[in-house]
């Protein structure tokens, strides 16, 4: 799993054969058809459990507790770090989520639009359980904020994990932490800091 998925997100889903998997895993072709029964399959197993693994990050900041702006500030820094060191262990699941499953085949592209689709709805429950908490103001188009916010979120984590040139292997000089603190700030204070 971890062979494909680094090929897919070097060369993509459609530039990837399984001919290539197995040679890169060191495996027959028969064992890989052992575990699965095709290309899509694996993909699709690989997206599911990066899902999993991505909405139990954002789940840990859910909110038990209210508090002032300076702690919703430092409180989603925190998340948005734990969430860009994931990113950054999983970058070769990212490529797969941000950039090298466009491409796919429709299962496997409503595979990453349904990771996306969590991603915004656990951000929008922890909005709400602010709300609830009342730290931020009531509003209503939860939505609408949440999928700002998730824009905001997508946008930098794509930039830093992968460079203007979204290659796999760009290094950013920011360190998790720094862009999410920024990241942070830039989501409650905005423009005039």
């Amino acid at each position: 799993m971890g062979a494909a998925l680094d090929l897919f997100a070097r060369k993509g889903y459609h530039g990837t054969k399984i001919s290539d998997v197995v040679k890169a895993a060191g495996v027959s072709q028969g064992t890989f058809y052992w575990h699965f029964q095709s290309k899509e399959q694996l993909a699709l197993e690989l997206i599911e459990g990066g899902k999993e693994k991505l909405i139990q990050v954002i789940g840990q900041g859910y909110r038990k507790h209210a508090g002032t702006v300076d702690d919703m500030v430092s409180s989603s820094a925190r998340l948005l770090t734990d969430l860009f060191a994931f990113a950054d262990r999983n970058r070769n699941l990212m490529a797969l989520l941000l950039m090298k499953g466009q491409g796919a085949d429709p299962p496997v592209r409503e595979a990453v639009s349904q990771t996306w689709i969590a991603f915004e709805e656990a951000f929008k429950s922890n909005l709400q359980r602010a709300i609830e908490l009342g730290m931020l103001p009531g509003t209503n188009d939860l939505s609408l904020r949440a999928n700002i916010l998730v824009c905001l979120i997508t946008g930098v984590l794509s930039k830093w994990l992968f460079g203007p040139m979204h290659d796999v292997d760009f290094q950013s000089t920011y360190s998790p932490s720094e862009i999410a603190e920024e990241t942070a700030k830039f989501e409650f204070r905005g423009l005039l800091g």
